[in-house]
């Protein structure tokens, strides 16, 4: 078996720790992890790391260079929460609670970047180490968002992709990340499903909703026919494509005594493959489309590309499972034969090179609910920390025969981030979806 020297993470554990206590309470969503971010940044920085900065967006990468041939690995912890203000230590100024655990993560990658500076483990490795601490996983906030695509700020709304585009992960051969669960063991499924975001707004004509509402046209009414559609649209997708379609409104008027001529709202369109999600996307179109029409109203539809469909490499991923069994963690680890119907911009990665998105226990409670939390941080943050070190050690020991071995049998969806990137754009798509016609006829585009 093996030897890792895991005891270089171990004697980091106060500055592992410390640092999952701040990030939590100082919890911020996504593109605006400044103080996150600026937190992270000076304890690398501490640790003797120099620094490429995102700048304009929250975020940074390091490299690690031993100066011996091999492949360059990337390794992320993602720096965003979610909005959640019924969390009982929600961060009041923000709104926002680490209900996934990016918090777990972000303190296990330091702790990774600390251990790296033992000089005994980094003469066994070759090739490069890229840390990266990313912003923007939970794609929320779609409103802000897109006013920063307006501004010419991002060109995507995830942090992966964002930084994909960027070329910050230019040669990069292959890529992983650990995320906390709140289950009892170690786990890894075959991936995810892909996502589109949409941002909905339908658009009426107000009017006094006691003295006059024949004269209006309820936007709020459209929104609930157009809802009523999608939700009559379930039974048409197929259960092998994992189809999820989840709408809220984030705002359905201003006055009770006036019929509302704005009413927003933010969908995701979940699905295993491209061409599902693109196909799934035209119905839900169309239901929208419907409520409009039904009300004389119109819809203006902006469909913004989300997340790829992830696909953890199988090779990769029985490294993970071999990795695990060098820890002596009392955990057994879960390798579940199915996809898993929730999102990752790990999915991004996946698309070009080899990675795996496992998850480390630690936390408790419902993800993304005001019930998670972390429960043992021994767990989420120390031996994921050790768990990375053993994976990476793996990879890049031995002249990084493993890393060549997995990278050589990758076959990846697409053969450069530019053609993925061309294949993204294709779900672009902004405008109102219905043009009346002087004759009584409308035209609907849906596309």
């Amino acid at each position: 078996m093996m030897d890792i020297k895991l005891s270089a993470v171990e004697k980091h554990r106060d500055l592992i720790l410390n640092a999952e206590r701040y990030i939590w309470e100082h919890a911020e969503t996504g593109f605006r992890e400044w103080e996150t971010s600026k937190y992270l940044e000076d304890a690398y920085e501490s640790l003797g790391y120099e620094l490429v900065r995102a700048g304009n967006i929250p975020g940074f990468y390091t490299v690690i260079d031993t100066k011996k041939e091999g492949p360059e690995i990337l390794i992320l912890g993602e720096l965003d929460a979610l909005l959640c203000p019924t969390h009982k230590e929600v961060n009041k100024k923000t709104g926002a609670a680490h209900t996934c655990g990016h918090n777990a993560q972000s303190a296990a990658l330091l702790g990774l970047a600390a251990a790296l500076k033992d000089e005994e483990i980094l003469s066994g490795l070759c090739g490069k180490i890229k840390l990266c601490a990313v912003p923007a996983e939970e794609l929320i906030e779609i409103d802000y968002r897109a006013q920063l695509k307006k501004e010419g700020v991002i060109s995507y709304f995830g942090g992966k992709s964002e930084f994909l585009s960027r070329g910050y992960f230019d040669g990069v051969d292959l890529a992983f990340m650990v995320h906390t669960t709140s289950g009892d063991n170690f786990s890894i499924g075959m991936g995810g499903v892909g996502c589109l975001a949409k941002k909905i707004n339908y658009h009426g004509v107000s009017t006094h909703a006691g003295s006059r509402p024949w004269n209006g046209k309820n936007a709020l009414y459209a929104a609930n026919v157009g809802l009523m559609a999608i939700n009559s649209l379930r039974e048409t997708f197929k259960e092998e494509d994992l189809i999820r379609v989840h709408p809220i409104i984030t705002q359905g008027g201003e006055s009770v005594n006036a019929i509302p001529d704005l009413v927003k709202m933010e969908s995701y369109i979940r699905g295993l493959s491209f061409d599902a999600i693109y196909d799934a996307n035209i119905k839900v179109n169309r239901a929208l489309a419907s409520g409009a029409l039904a009300l004389g109203a119109n819809v203006e539809i902006q469909d913004i590309p989300g997340y790829a469909p992830n696909r953890n490499d199988k090779n990769l991923v029985d490294l993970a499972i071999e990795a695990h069994g060098l820890l002596d963690s009392g955990r057994e680890f879960i390798k579940n034969e199915v996809y898993s119907p929730s999102s990752t911009d790990m999915g991004d990665l996946s698309c070009i090179m080899p990675t795996i998105h496992p998850q480390c226990p630690g936390a408790v409670g419902q993800s993304h609910s005001d019930t998670f939390y972390i429960k043992d941080p021994e767990f989420a943050c120390v031996m994921s920390a050790k768990w990375q070190l053993a994976i990476l050690t793996l990879l890049l020991s031995d002249g990084a025969k493993r890393a060549k071995e997995i990278i050589k049998n990758h076959v990846p969806r697409f053969k450069s981030k530019e053609e993925y990137f061309a294949c993204l754009d294709r779900f672009i798509s902004e405008g109102e979806r219905v043009e009346y016609q002087e004759d009584g006829k409308a035209t609907v585009k849906l596309w």
